[in-house]
């Protein structure tokens, strides 16, 4: 598969996540099999491109091609001109976020909000399109909520407009996360257009990867929220869509190499003290679904050092590694339930 002119290694996609898919985690997902991966959203209004949030969210110093930035606005122009600025800075790949549904974007009329005005959608790919040089894709939803679903318009007008390729998240904004994916709406979407399109949403096993293949005619899957906690699940969708076969859960020690890996990443990526702070989700993701995972996540969140961090991580997997030599998950770990 290819986006423009970039050969992708394989269609499993990590999807952009704000406050999730930084730079050191999209670099671990493709390390770990991921075929593709989008930025975090960074916002078109010029007076934040400076601000340290959104530089970081910019940043991909070193990051394996093609580098992809996702961004969110509500003006045409000012979209434009901030797709010219990241392409300038070395994004490869431009996304837009019509899908976000989170209140404090679709309040600025970004994000899914967009998908209410249609002729104002038609401006800003127009816009995007015409201001770089590079692949521009577009993120979505099926409508602002069930009684205006209006994805097969919008993936028309994206058509038109010059972009590349489509994903589609299968809910309403209305919907938020909750209910389950419309996969019938993504089906109609790919057969309704000549772009690749690339299914999103509940997708949470190998298994359900492959049913979702086969129901929508999609030319890839992005995976979210399955991610966090368990970024080798690329790996294993990857190997089951090539070979049927389900890899055993990971090693004990790899994973905690890996994470050791991650976190060192995490702190040299925002420094000391808001490393330790926002590591804690991720380590609080990874450990969930384990044996003694949520008295260790209590406990984890109360220390403010990198190094007694990483203490608390490897005494946690030399716990892990007296259960077994691979990961114990546990039956209330919704993503192997689903």
């Amino acid at each position: 598969m290819h986006i423009g002119p970039y050969p992708l290694r394989n269609n499993v996609f990590v999807a952009p996540m704000a406050g999730v898919t930084d730079r050191p985690f999209r670099q671990l997902c493709k390390q770990l099999g991921a075929g593709y991966a989008v930025s975090e959203m960074a916002a078109s209004d010029p007076r934040l491109w400076a601000s340290e949030k959104t530089s970081r969210r910019i940043n991909h110093d070193g990051e394996m091609e093609p580098r992809a930035v996702q961004i969110a606005g509500a003006e045409p122009r000012m979209l434009a001109e901030c797709a010219r600025f990241n392409v300038a800075r070395g994004a490869q790949i431009i996304d837009i976020n019509m899908g976000c549904p989170v209140k404090k974007v679709c309040n600025s009329w970004c994000g899914s909000a967009l998908l209410q005005h249609e002729n104002l959608v038609a401006e800003i790919l127009e816009a995007v399109v015409a201001a770089v040089d590079v692949p521009v894709t577009l993120k979505f939803r099926t409508g602002w909520d069930r009684q205006h679903k209006n994805a097969l318009r919008i993936a028309a007008i994206a058509q038109d407009s010059g972009i590349a390729m489509l994903t589609l998240h299968g809910r309403t904004r209305a919907d938020g996360y909750s209910g389950e994916a419309e996969y019938d709406t993504i089906a109609a979407v790919k057969a309704s257009v000549r772009i690749p399109v690339v299914a999103n949403g509940d997708i949470t096993t190998p298994q359900k990867a492959k049913a979702v293949l086969a129901q929508t005619g999609a030319d890839a899957v992005m995976i979210g929220r399955a991610a966090q906690g368990r970024p080798w699940i690329f790996r294993e969708i990857d190997h089951y869509l090539r070979t049927g076969d389900i890899l055993p859960p990971p090693r004990v020690d790899e994973v905690r190499a890996l994470m050791e890996e991650h976190l060192r990443a995490h702190y040299a990526f925002y420094g000391a003290y808001l490393g330790v702070r926002t590591a804690r989700k991720h380590i609080g993701w990874y450990v969930r679904a384990l044996p003694g995972g949520e008295e260790f996540r209590q406990a984890m969140n109360r220390l403010d050092d990198c190094d007694e961090q990483l203490r608390a991580v490897g005494n946690f997997f030399d716990v892990q590694a007296a259960l077994g030599e691979r990961l114990q998950y546990g039956s209330n770990d919704e993503r192997l339930a689903a």
